[in-house]
Parts: C-alpha cells; structure tokens; sequence
C-alpha cells in the first residue's frame, strides 16, 4: 500500500513545494508519494516562486516542474498525512475536515522537528535569506517524517 502525503502552505508557491521536493527525495516513491496545495488559489497552475527554485536547486534538488494548487476537501480524504507549515494554514486545513478521522490527518510540520518554533516563517515578502532559513527548517522536518514513514 502507498502511503499519500500532502504539504500545504498559503499559496503553494514557496513552502510546499520544497516540502513536497525534500521528502519526495528522502523516501521510496514506490512506497510514499508526495504531494504539495495551498489553502487560497492565488497561483494556481503557477511554478514555485524563483527563489524556492533557486535554494532547492543550490542544494540539488529540481522543484521547478511543479505546478501550483488549491487545497481541496476531497484531499482530506485522498491523503494519509497532512502537513500544514503554519498554525494558520493548519486552522484553514482543519475547517475542511468533515469528520475526526479527517482532522487527525493533519499536523503542523514543525512538530516533527527538534526546535521550539511552531511555524515554517512564510519567506515571500523577504529576502533570500528566509528561503535558506525555510529550506534548513523545512530539510530537518522532512528528515523526521521520512524515517518515521519508513519505520512504519
């Protein structure tokens, strides 16, 4: 059985997508696929923003291909595990959730890592510092998850 996992951010444009490209390269694509949305349809069909793009590939890793979607309900149900980057975007993914089953899937990415911050801080407004700072949290976590999806 395949494991289904989702990342989500606001627009699925910065954080997300270098969720969904660090854990899809720490596990077995034939065991978990891994998947990125963002709760408002801002950039739907868009490509990460440039500078996602550039820190992942700095580090070798291709992100560039995605394309931008909207958090649906229907993904509640579709996906194992829910990772949302920030407690707001965990309260926008949890107002979906029909049922408690549901509501469970969803966590905050930073609970998996060791550090007493909440939330992977949204890096679009600043400079490209944030997204090196974003892709070290959002690496450590993904870290966590990945041996955690594997031991099961």
């Amino acid at each position: 059985m395949v494991t289904k996992v989702l990342m989500v951010c606001l627009g699925n444009i910065c954080r997300s997508p270098l969720a969904e490209g660090l854990l899809q390269q720490k596990v077995d694509p034939e065991k978990i696929q891994v998947a990125s949305a963002g709760t408002a349809g801002y950039h739907v069909g868009n490509p990460p923003d440039e500078r996602s793009i550039a820190v992942a590939a700095k580090y070798g890793l291709d992100i560039s291909q995605q394309r931008s979607r909207k958090l649906i309900a229907k993904d509640l149900e579709r996906f194992d595990y829910i990772y949302a980057m920030d407690r707001s975007n965990y309260r926008d993914i949890l107002a979906l959730a029909e049922t408690n089953v549901q509501a469970a899937k969803v966590r905050l990415l930073l609970e998996t890592a060791a550090t007493s911050e909440s939330d992977v801080p949204d890096p679009y407004y600043g400079g490209e510092d944030g997204f090196e700072k974003v892709y070290s949290m959002v690496n450590e976590a993904c870290a966590r998850i990945a041996e955690q999806l594997q031991s099961n």
